[in-house]
């Protein structure tokens, strides 16, 4: 017994000793977590001025599959309020007659390159392909914008709201895209659509190979393909340790973060589903592999884009739910582009797929109306019988849904934001032109009084212009 309450006691007094040493003692500080701001360069975006404004006796396409004869819309703070027949006028508000006249959502342009490749078109200009590695997801398309490119202008007679902003299709990422409204500001932030997510454009096909096949590659299809995978197992592996860094620091143990990429960081982000991929793809067997792909790593293609074969796979882009953003008719300008049809655009749009009209162009951007027209009037004479109503949905409500801000934009409803074009005839002939556009119910566009037009500062003459001294 007394060996063992000695026992006892060295142990007791053991304890009292640790007990002792560890009161005298702080604790080890624990480091504040190691968080990334998502948003670095957020929107300040600021509506303009509006004013109440009914538009009356008017042709509506609400841009999702309906068409009003001889109705109405209200405006008001910025909102549509009211669509239909037989509103009645608040007493402060501006009243026009629509008579002969149609109402549309603002056209939502999905692939411009507006400000990154500005007008004039010279090398100065050209921000649009970071070309020194095939996989550039670090770079962002808005810091390359010029808010003065008089093509924002333009585009806005033609009846564009909102439009995304992308890098070129030189490399296989090209980095982050931007969705803007078509106001432009002094700086890119003040264009910026808020709470629009970001997009990231990807580029399959003829481009990247061309490009790096003479820079040590990628220089055939397979190569592309490796390079994508690697790409995405490199953000993978980035996601890991950030989870496990993470994870660590709740558990208390003090882990060193990861050491910041911003590469892997956009790669991550799609693979969270933060940001929406955009990939320029022509052929349906390339758009196939990059199906394939995506499913491997578990990310969301939104749409492809140029997709002049999307009529081989409609049925599979729609079991996927994978847009389509493409031309009218562009086709033949290089091998993979030689297989399109006039048809493509209302081909896929009959087999459930999701249709979009997209411009890739500066000019083209000036008449979308008009190229959804074309595509229309193919798929008529081809037997497939789709209303007017329903094919505005390729430039209002899907791109609107592509983009992420279908919630906002891209139709006329209650509740949403009111941009908005009166059109002095049917949109779908050559002879429409936009009278009027409003963006967040502000009168941006008034074709009638070009004293109002904005106009670019590069558009102004230079000081001294015209002095004869």
């Amino acid at each position: 017994m007394t060996t063992q309450f000695k026992h006892n006691g060295f142990v007791l007094a053991a304890l009292s000793s640790l007990v002792i040493l560890g009161c005298g003692e702080k604790p080890a500080a624990k480091d504040p977590l190691v968080e990334i701001n998502q948003d670095p360069f957020p929107s300040t975006y600021q509506a303009l001025p509006s004013q109440t404004t009914l538009i009356n006796n008017v042709n509506i396409l609400d841009g999702i599959g309906g068409f009003i004869e001889s109705g109405s819309v209200l405006m008001q703070d910025g909102k549509i309020t009211a669509i239909g027949a037989d509103i009645d006028a608040p007493a402060d508000a501006n009243v026009i007659d629509g008579s002969d006249k149609w109402v549309t959502p603002g056209i939502i342009d999905v692939h411009s390159h507006l400000g990154v490749y500005a007008t004039p078109d010279a090398q100065s200009h050209a921000d649009g392909n970071e070309m020194t590695n095939p996989v550039t997801a670090q770079v962002w398309a808005e810091h390359s914008i010029w808010p003065q490119d008089p093509g924002f202008n333009r585009a806005l007679a033609g009846g564009v709201t909102s439009m995304q902003i992308l890098p070129g299709s030189a490399n296989l990422v090209g980095g982050r895209a931007v969705t803007v409204k078509n106001l432009p500001n002094r700086v890119v932030q003040d264009m910026k659509f808020p709470g629009a997510p970001y997009g990231m454009k990807m580029a399959c096909g003829e481009n990247p190979k061309r490009v790096y096949g003479q820079k040590g590659g990628p220089g055939t299809r397979m190569g592309n393909v490796a390079g994508y995978r690697q790409a995405w197992a490199d953000a993978q592996d980035y996601q890991r340790k950030w989870d496990k860094y993470k994870k660590d620091h709740e558990a208390g143990k003090n882990p060193n973060a990861p050491k910041r990429d911003l590469k892997l960081e956009t790669l991550a982000g799609v693979l969270e589903g933060e940001i929406l991929v955009h990939m320029h793809c022509y052929r349906a067997d390339d758009m196939g592999t990059m199906l394939d792909v995506m499913e491997e790593f578990n990310y969301q293609i939104t749409s492809f884009h140029h997709a002049v074969e999307s009529y081989k796979i409609a049925d599979l882009l729609a079991e996927k739910k994978v847009c389509s953003s493409m031309w009218a008719d562009w086709w033949g300008f290089k091998m993979e582009a030689y297989d399109g049809i006039k048809e493509n655009i209302p081909m896929v749009h009959q087999a459930g797929a999701c249709a979009i009209v997209h411009s890739d162009s500066d000019l083209g951007i000036q008449r979308l109306n008009q190229e959804a027209a074309k595509a229309w009037g193919d798929g008529k004479r081809a037997g497939l019988d789709i209303s007017q109503a329903d094919a505005w949905q390729w430039l209002s409500a899907n791109p609107a849904k592509s983009l992420g801000i279908f919630e906002q934009t891209g139709s006329l409803e209650a509740g949403k934001n009111a941009d908005v074009v009166l059109w002095t005839a049917d949109p779908f002939s050559t002879y429409a032109q936009a009278e009027h556009v409003y963006i967040d119910g502000a009168l941006v566009y008034d074709r009638n009084s070009p004293d109002t037009w904005p106009v670019s500062d590069f558009e102004l003459g230079q000081p001294g212009e015209g002095d004869s001294k």
